[in-house]
């Protein structure tokens, strides 16, 4: 990151930290550095680092989290204003948003996945499984960075984008499902990443269905 020039430095500012998230530098999850360290990286004072921080947060591409710091909830303006958009969205209608997008990612995955791909899928599903066994609150965590690792593995760059927005209300719906069900779909998670590790575009398709039939078919019309 190059130090800020003097004029309109709290603009400035927004864009450096804009460019970090946009070059894939702070990926959507991650926490990004603390205000002394934004304060240093930027050659800025701390009030005008604080005013940078908040423009993002009012654009949706960061949310602060109390006593964890401020996170990349978002890749673009546009991934943060679909994420509020989304927030507000009717259960079914995420559900079914959801099924399409996993569906043909998953799909795509199986096509073009790489070594890279493969070895992050399987360290996910690995850390998945022993967060649930192991009842560790990062289960979730696990479970939401693996979904999202297959739509990595489609090397659609758009497609990425778009699912990134979805993933506080994506998130959010896992919590709320895991609490009621208890159910920990190893076997379904397995089946579905060794589909795509596989190249089986159809099995991958439908395994990546199968997270949802039951759940949408709970859901009045």
């Amino acid at each position: 990151m190059q130090p800020a020039r003097r004029s309109s430095l709290i603009a400035q500012v927004t864009e450096l930290l804009r460019q970090e998230i946009l070059d894939g530098r702070w990926p959507v999850g991650t926490r990004i550095p603390t205000e002394p360290e934004l304060t240093e990286l930027t050659g800025t004072g701390r009030n005008t680092v604080r005013e940078g921080v908040q423009a993002l947060v009012h654009a949706g591409m960061l949310e602060r989290r109390q006593g964890s710091g401020t996170f990349v909830i978002a890749a673009s303006d546009l991934g943060g204003t679909l994420g509020k958009y989304f927030a507000d969205a009717h259960e079914r209608d995420i559900l079914e948003l959801r099924q399409a997008l996993d569906t043909t990612a998953a799909a795509l995955a199986a096509k073009r996945r790489d070594d890279s791909d493969i070895a992050d899928m399987l360290r996910l599903l690995e850390i998945r499984r022993l967060a649930w066994n192991d009842d560790d609150t990062r289960a979730i965590d696990a479970d939401v960075e693996l979904h999202r690792a297959i739509v990595v593995a489609s090397h659609n760059t758009v497609y990425l984008e778009f699912y990134d927005s979805l993933l506080p209300v994506i998130e959010h719906g896992i919590r709320a499902r895991t609490a009621k069900s208890g159910d920990t779909f190893h076997q379904e998670h397995a089946d579905l990443v060794h589909a795509v590790i596989d190249g089986d575009s159809e099995r991958a398709a439908r395994s990546a269905r199968c997270f949802f039939s039951d759940l949408l078919a709970e859901i009045p019309e």
